[in-house]
Parts: structure tokens; C-alpha cells; sequence
């Protein structure tokens, strides 16, 4: 588990509720709050085992990202507290955003997702590559889209969604959706799969820790991390998009990409997809 060495916001599980003498002095936009926080609390959930949006570390149980970041700043600006939980997987974000037990969820994007959620523009990019053993005859992108040769992904996360459309001669194993990267290190150093596709961060942390695998250089496709809202929130929708275009251009995104040092990480352009 990393963390950053400073400028981190660290919140304890299993919910977090933020107030701080900013909050009580923001006026805040009454439209914007109404669309995001009616229950005068900005309600978040986030991915557990995502890096890219946080971390939680094991002791303390208190978490840090990119989510808790743009949670905060978002409930700053509104001029209301803000709880952030993480949860345990994609469908997990998702209901708690339907069912109203969470006002916002941060989730990268596909097009099978968003016939249930409403999704912003991306605010950063993610990239996804592949682990191979370190003396795998894999060395490129293209040399893993061949006969005989296995990638295991986790089951419906976006890399996998991706890899279901647009492999054409590799096998696809979908793996558990509790499956980690530790367990899928293993898998591929044990020959059950020849490659694992997840997000480049995760890969580069267990690259780190195993020197038997490595990252395969290149980006099999970027996962666009968004903000989600329930699909009749058009209000909340519209908002969330003119603050992602407000934070990115003060330069809040770069910021934030840059203290937690997340590789294969880069802000989003505007109006992303």
C-alpha cells in the first residue's frame, strides 16, 4: 500500500465525515448543493481496491486519493460536510448511487455501465497494460494478442470489458472480481496465465514488490475515472461537469496527479468521450 509523503487527506473508515471551518464559511451555489447534496452532507463512494481513487492503509484504516481530494474540494465549494466510504467493487458504486445512499461515485467509464449510471466527462486518464513473468517472449502490446497465449483479467471491470471487444486471437480469462494483484502475480508466474490486464498503477506496485514479473511498456487502452449520478440527475450532472472543467483548469487535477505519483496517470482533457 503507498502513500503519499505529504499533502495527503487521510479519513477513517468505515465512514468519513469531513468538517472544517472552511466549510461553515462557504456560501456555496443553492442549485448546485440542491443537486448534489440534499441531505445537506455530500455522500461519496469510491472503489476500495482502486488505487487510482484511494488507499487504505492496513493500520490505521484511514484512506487516501484522488476521490477523497475531488470529494472534499466539491463539498468545499458547496459549502457542506462530506462522508467518503470506499466499497468493494463496480456494482457496489453503482447501487449505492441508484438506491440514494451515496449522492456521488467515482467509476471509469464504459458504455455498459452508463445504461445504469449518468457519467461526467473523465477528470484523469488511467492507462492499462499487462504483468508478464520477466522472461515471458511477451515484450510488446501486439505480442500478447496471439494463438495459445492467455490474459486474465478481472470479470467486468473496464480493461476487461475493453479486451472482451477487441482481442482477436488471444484467450481471455475472466477472473473473480475479488482476485488481486498479488494472487494474479501468482497465477502468471505459475504459467495459468501469460499476462494480467489491470490499471498501470496497481501493476507497477506489484512489479515492485516481485522481480520475476514485469510491466509490458504501453497503454492497452485508458480507463476515463468519472464521476457518477444517478441517470434523472441532469442537474447534478451539468454542475459536476463545469467544476471538473474548473478544477482541471486551476490547475487543482495536475496538482493532485502529482502528489500521489500515480504512474500511468495523466489529467483529462476537456470533454473526454
Amino acid at each position: 500500500m503507498r502513500f503519499p509523503s505529504s499533502g495527503r487527506w487521510l479519513l477513517p473508515l468505515p465512514l468519513i465525515v469531513l468538517t472544517t471551518a472552511a466549510v461553515a464559511q462557504v456560501t456555496g451555489d443553492e442549485t448546485m448543493r440542491a443537486a448534489l447534496a440534499p441531505t445537506a452532507s455530500l455522500r461519496a463512494v469510491f472503489l476500495a481496491t482502486n488505487p487510482m481513487q484511494g488507499t487504505v492503509d492496513p493500520n490505521t484504516q484511514e484512506v487516501a486519493g484522488p476521490a477523497a481530494d475531488i470529494a472534499q474540494e466539491l463539498g468545499r465549494r458547496i459549502g457542506v460536510p462530506v462522508s467518503i466510504r470506499p466499497v468493494p467493487g463496480v456494482p457496489a458504486v453503482i447501487e449505492a448511487v441508484k438506491n440514494g445512499s451515496a449522492d456521488i461515485g467515482f467509476l471509469a467509464y464504459d458504455a455498459t455501465r452508463a445504461q445504469q449510471v449518468a457519467f461526467t466527462q473523465a477528470y484523469v486518464l488511467g492507462h492499462n497494460s499487462y504483468i508478464v513473468r520477466a522472461d515471458s517472449p511477451i515484450h510488446t502490446l501486439a505480442d500478447a494478442d496471439r494463438e495459445g497465449v492467455r490474459i486474465g483479467a478481472r470479470d467486468a471491470v473496464a480493461v476487461d470489458l475493453f479486451l472482451s471487444r477487441t482481442l482477436e486471437r488471444a484467450e481471455l480469462v475472466h477472473l473473480p472480481r475479488a482476485t488481486t494483484e498479488n494472487e494474479a502475480t501468482r497465477l502468471v508466474l505459475m504459467g495459468e496465465i501469460d499476462a494480467y490486464a489491470a490499471n498501470t498503477e496497481r501493476l507497477a506496485i506489484a512489479a515492485a514488490s516481485e522481480p520475476q514479473i514485469r510491466v509490458v511498456e504501453g497503454s492497452i487502452m485508458f480507463a476515463e475515472q468519472s464521476v457518477v449520478v444517478t441517470q434523472d440527475n441532469a442537474a447534478g450532472l451539468a454542475h459536476l461537469n463545469r467544476f471538473i472543467d474548473e478544477i482541471r483548469a486551476s490547475g487543482f487535477l495536475q496538482s493532485m496527479v502529482e502528489r500521489y505519483g500515480l504512474a500511468g496517470v495523466e489529467v483529462a482533457p476537456h470533454g473526454t468521450r
